[in-house]
């Protein structure tokens, strides 16, 4: 029996261009009040942490990619059309078919960025495999102050139960956080707290797909994939992320209120609930999106 092997599909140019401008105007939406505040010299605590942390210019949400399998054809183009064509096809890991149309060059993707395009298909694979596990009620936020001075802190809000009360619910409470990047911000005193010992080489054998981080970690891995990560993947990633850092925030021991935010309480009994059932509906969300990327990276032949 043969196998048939579909071939790339074909963007005409008003429908590229089209999907391009929609994912700009979709891109610009989310990042207006970012670039407003920048303008400014300003920085929010929760709405700009993603820009800070995963090193992101707003320009490149905005810039759309159609992922590997794609070309854009120029049939039908008009001079800026072609003008949008050419000046893609000098991007980077982007190639000019024979036909003239514009694809992602995967081959050369794959060639220069292959092992950690591996190393993050692993830990993606690894956490799509696990059930989601719903017990570490956010305390990764405290750790990272606990014992700590104040002009440590990473945020310049103040504690809403106090250094001696926020210190008290790290001790009371169990830290279970199995993400290392959350980890390796805890302080010195608060590490032995923890029921485990994140490393990164023990990241693909302990990330779950409950946990907030490794679902705001989406992010981070639709941008590694890019360019063969679709314009809308990266922009849902965006959106999931920038929701789940409202949450983190709401959960940590700041005291958020100040920024139009009601905090989750999460030493009360109410407060974990709240905080569980939010986790839960975030899990839901990441888990097509996370099965996506993979398939993004099966695609490469990763």
């Amino acid at each position: 029996m043969s196998t048939v092997v579909a071939g790339p599909q074909v963007l005409r140019a008003a429908e590229w261009s089209a999907r391009e401008a929609a994912h700009r105007s979709r891109a610009r939406d989310l990042t207006a009040a970012h670039r407003e505040r920048q303008s400014r010299g300003q920085c929010h605590p929760v709405e700009d942490f993603l820009f800070d942390y995963y090193t992101l210019r707003a320009g490149r949400l905005e810039r759309w990619h159609p992922g590997t399998g794609v070309r854009l054809s120029p049939d039908g183009a008009t001079p800026e059309d072609l003008a949008r064509l050419d000046a893609r096809a000098a991007w980077r890991w982007y190639r000019t078919t024979d036909d003239g149309a514009v694809e992602v060059d995967a081959a050369r993707f794959v060639a220069d960025r292959g092992p950690a395009l591996s190393r993050l298909l692993t830990v993606l694979r690894a956490t799509a495999s696990r059930p989601a596990h719903l017990g570490c009620l956010g305390l990764h936020e405290w750790a990272m102050v606990y014992r700590q001075p104040p002009a440590e802190r990473r945020h310049d809000l103040p504690l809403r139960l106090g250094a001696e009360g926020t210190d008290a619910v790290v001790e009371s409470h169990p830290v279970r956080c199995t993400h290392f990047d959350a980890f390796r911000f805890f302080t010195p005193a608060a590490r032995p707290f923890n029921r485990l010992q994140p490393t990164r080489e023990s990241q693909a054998g302990l990330e779950q797909p409950g946990c907030l981080h490794a679902n705001m970690d989406l992010l981070h891995a639709a941008l590694t994939l890019s360019p063969a990560c679709p314009g809308d993947l990266l922009l849902d990633a965006f959106e999931l992320a920038r929701d789940i850092r409202v949450l983190d925030m709401r959960a940590s021991p700041y005291d958020v209120t100040a920024l139009g935010l009601t905090p989750v309480a999460v030493e009360t009994a109410d407060g974990r609930a709240e905080y569980v059932a939010a986790q839960r509906g975030f899990a839901e969300r990441a888990r097509p999106l996370r099965e996506r990327l993979v398939d993004v990276g099966e695609g490469l032949g990763l």
